[in-house]
């Protein structure tokens, strides 16, 4: 399977942020749509940066509350991995156990063309299995 049959399914969209918005922000962005992780983007098409729940906890947890007003491009991971749509699921996977991380952004050609989590990886293959 690759990472495009998964795309396929749950679709391309993929929720960004500009890097001048507020952490706050990011945090509503995140609660509002019920996801994990925001790529950083200045125009929705380009791969600035990412900021998921993890890079959250661990700035609340540094610098307090004020880190909820510092900038997006201020704390966000701007060594992003990628992958792309033709990349086997597997090797999806092997980067993210590899990097410790559990959502890369989809790419083609640099620019951002959709979002693969560890739960959509879980669920296609649940959904493989015969797993509802």
């Amino acid at each position: 399977m690759q990472v495009s049959d998964i795309l396929e399914r749950k679709g391309r969209d993929v929720v960004t942020v500009r890097p001048g918005a507020t952490v706050q922000a990011a945090v509503a962005t995140l609660a509002k749509r019920g996801i994990g992780a925001v790529v950083v983007s200045r125009d929705g098409r380009s791969i600035d940066g990412i900021l998921s729940e993890r890079d959250l906890v661990r700035g609340i947890s540094r610098y307090g509350a004020e880190f909820l007003g510092r900038r997006v491009d201020e704390v966000t991971v701007h060594k992003v991995y990628t992958c792309a749509p033709t990349d086997d699921v597997h090797t999806a996977m092997a980067e993210m156990k590899r990097r410790k991380i559990r959502h890369l952004p989809v790419a083609v050609h640099g620019m951002l063309a959709g979002m693969v989590s560890a739960v959509d990886i879980l669920r296609e293959h649940c959904l493989k299995q015969g797993w509802d």
